[in-house]
């Protein structure tokens, strides 16, 4: 019987200690289940800081931005008027040309008998009226470049 007896004190014993060992081991996890959770909450708050930093930072560079997207557009903008008159201004100047080109055509086409006055005469003329006719434009200016008529330059029109 006493052996008995001691088995089971040697048994409760084992017991209460595998109780007590299951109790620390539980309190242990606990322990650091609560610091690994504490962790958690810092990177979490850590990551929360950083992004509203960075928002605030890329708040301030659109705000930056916003300015130097209007100016541009507005430069855009601009060029774009400008642009459109001078296109305009190209198809005029090139009805003029062509326009210019068909009295040239017609001038070289006449000969030089041109519109009835012949070269002579037009040399008398032009020296007499003092001035009114420059010599410079005189018939051998128009007719230097019997065979050339007069070009636009290349380009977009």
């Amino acid at each position: 019987m006493a052996s008995s007896l001691s088995g089971i004190c040697s048994s409760m014993l084992n017991n209460s200690d595998s109780e007590l060992q299951k109790q620390q081991r539980k309190k242990k996890r606990m322990v650091s289940n609560r610091e690994s959770a504490r962790r958690s909450r810092m990177r979490k708050q850590n990551y929360l800081d950083d992004l509203t930093a960075q928002l605030l930072k890329l708040k301030k560079e659109n705000n930056q931005m916003i300015p130097a997207i209007h100016f541009t557009t507005q430069n855009y903008m601009n060029v774009e008027t400008e642009n459109s008159i001078l296109r305009a201004q190209i198809a005029e100047l090139t009805h003029r040309l062509e326009y210019l080109n068909d009295i040239v055509s017609l001038v070289n086409d006449a000969g030089s008998d041109c519109f009835g006055v012949n070269k002579e005469q037009y040399y008398s003329a032009a020296q007499s009226r003092d001035g009114f006719i420059s010599n410079s434009w005189s018939w051998d200016y128009l007719s230097i470049n019997q065979q050339q008529s007069i070009m636009a330059p290349a380009g977009d029109m």
